[in-house]
Formats: structure tokens, sequence, C-alpha cells
């Protein structure tokens, strides 16, 4: 897999956060902190970290139910691990494109462009989910009182965020039942701005409409949105079970803010497993709730080293098994756009 100039400056971003996020803080007592720590509890967060990806695997199931229906848990179970570690050790999130190939690969019934979009409608029930949650945490009467975000009390700015994602939801909606005004809206709107990617751009949209076939069905779309909401709540359970280890004593409701602000920060080009921003975006947040420095960098480097650890492992036996190599993905990447372009008309 090719670096590139994305992958770069994910590099520099991230070593640049890095030092932001430990160049205050005593390593001594950092270490001390992690001696201190709670072994038992550490242990309980990492288990329940992991079990967040075959609850991703299950909900990528229910996405994909309208293309393929049932299909059975191992090879979406498989390819979300391949792809979870790929994304911990490949910049650029290649991890997604990583998936794609894992499960197309092993699942022939799965064509490509419907993999890819299912994608990315999971990405846009984690955004809606974990934004939903952070409000949930900012109007809670355990927050903090008298916090302000540039001069607005928190939680007006809760407010604004919780209607961006009822708007969300209601243009996910849309764009599911009128696909086709979409899809050409898209093409008029691309071939008026840039007239060569006018064709391939239509064909993501008529592919990311397909994935939101899961919207059509108001079962389909609570069921995908069960799962989401309780892999964020598991993940948010892992937090506090860290937060716990490190003798953070938070509510609940703090994991959840912490996790939506780590999840914004990590929206951002970094490195391979999110290293630096992820420990400065914790930095940033656990102090809200009166957690210093030091105590907010222990539990974020102890809690990811112990959860990207066991994924990442378990997804390179995974990817060791399939007897294949990143080129291959590479290939087959290439192999699609060519017959995507064969089809829309559109210059390779």
């Amino acid at each position: 897999m090719r670096l590139g100039t994305r992958g770069a400056i994910g590099i520099a971003v991230s070593a640049l956060l890095l030092w932001f996020a430990l160049r205050d803080v005593p390593f001594g007592h950092v270490l001390d902190a992690l001696r201190a720590s709670d072994l038992a509890l550490w242990a309980l967060c990492t288990v329940t970290s992991q079990l967040i990806f075959p609850l991703r695997a299950r909900r990528w199931r229910t996405i994909l139910d309208p293309v393929v229906p049932r299909l059975p848990f191992g090879p979406l179970w498989r390819a979300t691990a391949i792809g979870m570690m790929a994304n911990n050790v490949l910049p650029a999130r290649a991890g997604e494109l990583v998936r794609v190939f894992a499960i197309v690969r092993e699942r022939r019934d799965v064509p490509w462009s419907s993999a890819l979009a299912s994608l990315a409608v999971d990405r846009v029930f984690d955004a809606l989910c974990v934004v939903l949650l952070l409000v949930v945490a900012m109007l809670a009467p355990d927050f903090p009182s008298g916090f302000v975000i540039q001069g607005r009390p928190v939680q007006s700015i809760a407010v604004a965020m919780a209607t961006v994602v009822v708007v969300a939801f209601a243009g996910l909606f849309a764009f599911a039942q009128w696909p086709h005004a979409m899809e050409s809206l898209a093409m008029r709107v691309t071939g008026a701005v840039v007239p060569r990617l006018r064709h391939r751009v239509g064909a993501l949209v008529h592919a990311l409409a397909g994935g939101l076939a899961v919207v059509r069905k108001p079962s389909h779309f609570l069921a995908t949105f069960g799962w989401a909401l309780v892999h964020w709540l598991t993940n948010a359970l892992a937090f506090w079970f860290g937060f716990r280890a490190v003798g953070i004593h938070a509510p609940f409701t703090a994991a959840l803010f912490v996790q939506g602000i780590i999840a914004i920060g990590v929206s951002v080009p970094s490195s391979a497993g999110f290293v630096g921003v992820f420990e400065y975006a914790a930095k940033l947040a656990l102090p809200v709730y009166g957690v210093d420095s030091v105590h907010a960098v222990t539990w974020a480097l102890g809690f990811h080293f112990l959860s990207f650890i066991p994924i990442t492992a378990i997804g390179a036996w995974y990817f060791l098994r399939m007897g294949v190599h990143l080129d291959d993905v590479r290939a087959a990447e290439d192999a699609e756009e060519r017959r995507t372009a064969g089809e829309t008309g559109a210059s390779p």
C-alpha cells in the first residue's frame, strides 16, 4: 500500500499531537500511576474493548442484508478483524479498503461496490450515535456546571448538536427514499463544477444509495441503529473500566463525553492506529471532569495499548491465513475502478 501525501501528513499530525500530549507530563509520574493501577479492572477494560468488533460485524450483517440476505457471521467477523488490524498498522485508514477486500474475497456474492457503500453507511451510523451520546453526556445532570465553549453554555451547544443529528437522520431517509433524484442532482452539480468526474461521482452516489437500502425499511433502520448504539455504549463502558483502573472516579457519562471528543479528534488525518490524536484528545476531554493531566495521559496510553494489541493480533492471524498480500488489495481496487469507469463511460 502506498503511503501517499495524506499518509505523510497523518504521521506528521500524530507526531505533533503526541508531543503536545506528553510535553508537560512527567513520564515518571505516568509510570507510577500505571504501576499503581488495578490490573483486574484493566483486564475487564481490555475484554470489553474487544467486544465492539463482533458487535460491528453483526451490525454490518444488518446493513448488507438488503443486498445479500442472511450473511453468515463468520466471514463478516473475519473481514472486520482484518480491517481493524489494517487500520492499526497502515496509514490513511487503509483498513476500510482491506475490510472490503476481505469480505468480497471470502463471499463472492457480495459486490465490491455494495461492500464499499455499506461501510459508508456504517460510518454514518457511527457518527450519528457518537454525537447523540455526546449530547446526552453534555445534558446530563452530572456534567460539570458552568462549563462554556467559546463563551457559550455547553447546554446550548448540545441542543444545536442534537438538531444536527435529527436533520442528519432526516437526510438519510430522504436519500434512501429518492436515490435517483439524489444521483441526478449529484451528477448535475459535478458536471457543472468538475465535468470529467461527473460519471464517477454519479456511480459513487448510486452505490451509496444502494447501501442506504437498509434505511428504507423501519425494521432494518432500527436494528442498525440499535446495534450501533450498543456498540458505542460498550465502547464507553470499556473507557469507564479504564478510568477506574487508574483511579479516575468520574461518572459513566464522562466516558460518553470523552468518547465523543476522541471520535471527533480521530477524524483528522493521523498515523496508523490514531497514535497521538487519541492521547491528545483524552488530555483535552478528561480535565473537564477535574482529572489531572497525569491521570488523563496514563489512561489514554494504557487504554490505547491494551485495546490495540488483541484485535491487531487476531486480524493479522486471519489475514495471514488468507494467503494474500497488501498488493493484492490494491490490485483488486484498481480492477474495480476500471470496471466502474467502463460501465459509466468515465475516463480511468
